[in-house]
C-alpha cells in the first residue's frame, strides 16, 4: 500500500495549484498538509495556515482568512505574512480599526514593508471619515512587538531559511505573490471610488470590474452595485449584491442595495425579505425602515 503524501509534499502541491490560480484546490491541499503535519513544529503549521489564508483572501472568504491568520499567529506570534493577510481581510470586511492595528504591528516588526505603510494611510483616512478627529481614542490596543521578534523577522530571505522567510518549496508565484495583485486591486477600487465622487459611474464600473478580476472583495461588489443602481442596471446591481453576500452573508450595504434593485425589478417579496434580514443586524437602520414602508405600500 502506497504511503500517504507527506505534509511537505502536500504543501508543494498546494503552492503549485496556487500559482495556477486554483485557490480552492490549493486550500484543500494545505488542509490535507495540516492533517498530515499533526503535531509537527509550530513553524510548519503556521506557514500552512498562512498559505491557506492567502487562498481564502483570493476567493474573498475574508472571515476564513482571519481565522487562519489568527491560528498562524497563535503558533508563531508576529508573523508578517499572516498579519498582512489578516489586515487585508479586516479591511475588506470594513473592520478598519482591527486592520489598522495589524498594519501598525507589521511596521513594528519591519518598518520597511510598503504595503503596511499604505495600509496605515488608508485606514487612517477611513477611520477619520468614520469616527471623526478622535478616531484614535476608539482603537483597540496595539501590541508591543518584543525585540526578539523584530530581529527574528529581519533575516534576509537569501540567508538561512527560517519558518518566516518564503518556504523553499514556494518559489516565485506562490501565496507571497498575491500581495502585488491585491495591492493593484485596491488601487483600482480606490480609483473607482474617486470616479463615483465625481459622478462618473460608468467609468467607475470599469475600474471596479478590473479590480474584481484581481481580487474578489465584498466592498468592491457593493460599490459596483451602487453604480449599477445609479445607471438603472438593476439586474446587474442585484447580481453584484448576491456575490457580495456570498462573501459576507450579513453585509448591510449588499442587503440594502439588493433590496433597492429588487424593488425596481418589482420583486417586492424578495426585496422585503432582504430588508428584514438587514433589520435583524441593524434594527434601527432608518434607510432600511423607510424602504420597508415604501415596499409595504407597493
Amino acid at each position: 500500500m502506497a504511503a500517504s503524501p507527506s505534509a511537505s509534499a502536500l504543501r508543494r502541491a498546494g503552492n503549485e495549484e496556487f500559482r495556477r490560480g486554483q485557490y480552492g484546490p490549493a486550500a484543500a491541499l494545505y488542509t490535507r498538509a495540516l492533517e498530515a503535519a499533526g503535531e509537527a513544529a509550530a513553524e510548519e503549521r503556521s506557514v500552512l495556515l498562512a498559505n491557506r489564508a492567502a487562498c481564502h483572501l483570493k476567493e474573498g472568504a475574508c472571515r476564513l482568512c482571519v481565522a487562519d491568520c489568527s491560528g498562524a499567529l497563535d503558533l508563531v506570534p508576529f508573523g508578517i505574512k499572516p498579519l498582512l493577510r489578516r489586515a487585508a481581510a479586516y479591511e475588506a470586511l470594513e473592520r478598519y480599526q482591527l486592520a489598522y492595528v495589524d498594519y501598525k504591528t507589521v511596521l513594528q516588526v519591519d518598518c520597511s514593508i510598503q504595503a503596511a505603510h499604505d495600509g496605515v494611510n488608508r485606514m487612517t483616512k477611513a477611520l477619520l471619515e468614520k469616527d471623526g478627529v478622535n478616531w484614535r481614542q476608539k482603537l483597540p490596543p496595539i501590541p508591543t512587538v518584543p525585540v526578539s521578534a523584530q530581529t527574528r523577522w529581519s533575516i534576509p530571505s537569501a540567508g538561512a531559511p527560517g519558518a518566516n522567510t518564503p518556504p523553499a518549496t514556494a518559489p516565485q508565484g506562490g501565496p507571497d505573490q498575491t500581495a502585488a495583485g491585491t495591492e493593484r486591486a485596491r488601487t483600482l477600487k480606490e480609483e473607482g471610488n474617486e470616479l463615483v465622487k465625481k459622478g462618473n459611474h460608468k467609468k467607475a464600473v470599469e475600474k471596479y470590474s478590473e479590480s474584481l478580476k484581481l481580487n474578489q472583495e465584498c466592498a468592491t461588489y457593493t460599490n459596483r452595485a451602487l453604480c449599477y443602481l445609479t445607471l438603472k442596471q438593476y439586474k446587474e446591481a442585484a447580481q453584484d449584491c448576491t456575490e457580495a453576500l456570498r462573501l459576507d452573508p450579513k453585509n448591510v450595504k449588499a442587503l440594502y442595495r439588493r433590496a433597492q434593485a429588487l424593488k425596481e425589478l418589482k420583486d417586492y417579496k424578495s426585496s422585503i425579505a432582504d430588508i428584514k434580514s438587514l433589520l435583524k443586524t441593524e434594527p434601527k437602520n432608518t434607510a432600511a425602515l423607510r424602504l420597508l414602508q415604501e415596499l409595504n405600500r407597493a
